[in-house]
């Protein structure tokens, strides 16, 4: 089997696993990443409207030209939870998305902590 398409149907399983789990709602969004080679991506998803709260993206003015480093990754969550302050959410649930909890998302989970949003 293809070594690639084994990994993404692994990843497909462990996140529809977690999605069992894990609802966003109006008072306690979900906020998801993506991470690819180039960026991250950021998302707070309030699934009982269907609606997106806040995002943030590696490809945004502030963050262009940034790697998906950890650090960057960081900058990323302080950035959007600087958003969901804005908007008056203090407390998410985090959705790793199939992804492990090391590296880029966990940088990007301690971010949003650091702006002061609860996970």
């Amino acid at each position: 089997m293809n070594r690639v398409l084994d990994k993404q149907r692994r990843r497909s399983r462990r996140k529809t696993r977690i999605r069992k789990k894990i609802l966003g709602t109006s008072s306690r969004p979900r906020i998801t990443v993506f991470k690819s080679n180039r960026h991250v991506y950021v998302q707070v998803v309030d699934d009982s409207q269907g609606v997106t709260i806040a995002s943030g993206a590696g490809l945004e003015k502030e963050m262009r030209g940034l790697r998906p480093t950890v650090e960057n990754a960081a900058k990323l969550g302080e950035l959007v939870g600087a958003r969901l302050k804005e908007k008056g959410i203090g407390t998410v649930v985090f959705d790793r998305n199939g992804y492990l909890y090391h590296g880029v998302v966990k940088a990007v989970a301690d971010g949003v902590r650091k702006s002061g949003i609860e996970l």
